[in-house]
């Protein structure tokens, strides 16, 4: 095991405040550059600007576009000069990638983004990516970052993608409400009864929820990579992925 994608969404990175929660970022920040020194490469997927700008500006989430690409702008950039400045701490350097949808719509696009990766891989950087929320439209965003870290996953052809999230693993029933709810700890095949059991809620900081980690883990396990689903709330349960534990979910990928 090579390559790995790990993907906070907003819930782990900020507070309810929306204030960035500096405690369990540094975490990461040291799990994913102690793996980065071990000889593993990794992309850091990370949500979290909208909130985060909302937060720093003092205002209502904002509905209409031109105000959420202004703030996602500024939260955007309070979480990266985190990231650096936390990564540079620990003796890793990263390169930000900020993507939209068009760029997988062609040949010579998705040629030009993996040229990016390999680079910064080359460079020894740890790529730290984001939707670019500042220019998105409609036809072009990913829509949640469960889904770009499964295109991305598929983009550099990782061995794992992790999702770490505010449940700790898929359950059969809603474990927020059904103290009897069953963790499922290994997903074969995701199906129509996977899906349902999953459900659509999120939280309102962010757009995922456990359907789209779900929609994330079929296209990634049908492009032969694994998926692991496990609690945000530890970050050192990275470890445990990539060393065959599993302390949450594992999606088998289909062999190609």
């Amino acid at each position: 095991m090579k390559r790995i994608v790990v993907k906070i969404g907003t819930s782990t990175v900020t507070y309810g405040t929306g204030k960035p929660n500096l405690r369990i970022i540094e975490k990461y920040v040291r799990v994913m550059a102690d793996l980065h020194n071990r000889g593993y490469e990794i992309v850091f997927v990370s949500s979290g600007a909208i909130a985060v700008g909302v937060a720093k500006l003092k205002i209502e989430r904002p509905e209409n576009i031109p105000e959420k690409q202004a703030v996602a702008a500024v939260g955007q950039s309070e979480l990266i000069n985190i990231y650096d400045s936390l990564f540079n701490d620990y003796g890793s350097q990263i390169g930000q990638i900020l993507l939209t949808r068009d760029v997988i719509t062609d040949a010579e696009k998705i040629k030009n983004v993996t040229n990016t990766f390999d680079a910064l891989f080359n460079m020894g950087c740890i790529p730290v990516v984001n939707e670019n929320d500042s220019v998105d439209v409609e036809e072009i965003k990913f829509g949640d970052n469960d889904n770009l870290s499964a295109i991305v996953a598929d983009l550099i052809k990782a061995d794992i993608l992790i999702l770490l999230t505010d449940i700790d693993a898929l359950y059969d029933k809603d474990p927020k409400t059904d103290p009897n709810a069953k963790k499922i700890a290994v997903v074969n095949e995701v199906t129509e009864e996977i899906k349902k059991i999953a459900g659509n809620p999120g939280t309102k900081r962010g757009t995922g929820g456990m359907a789209t980690k779900i929609k994330a883990a079929k296209f990634a396990t049908e492009k032969g990579i694994t998926v692991a689903i496990g609690s945000g709330k530890d970050p050192e349960i990275i470890y445990d992925f990539i060393e065959g534990k599993n302390p949450g979910t594992i999606f088998i990928p289909k062999k190609n």
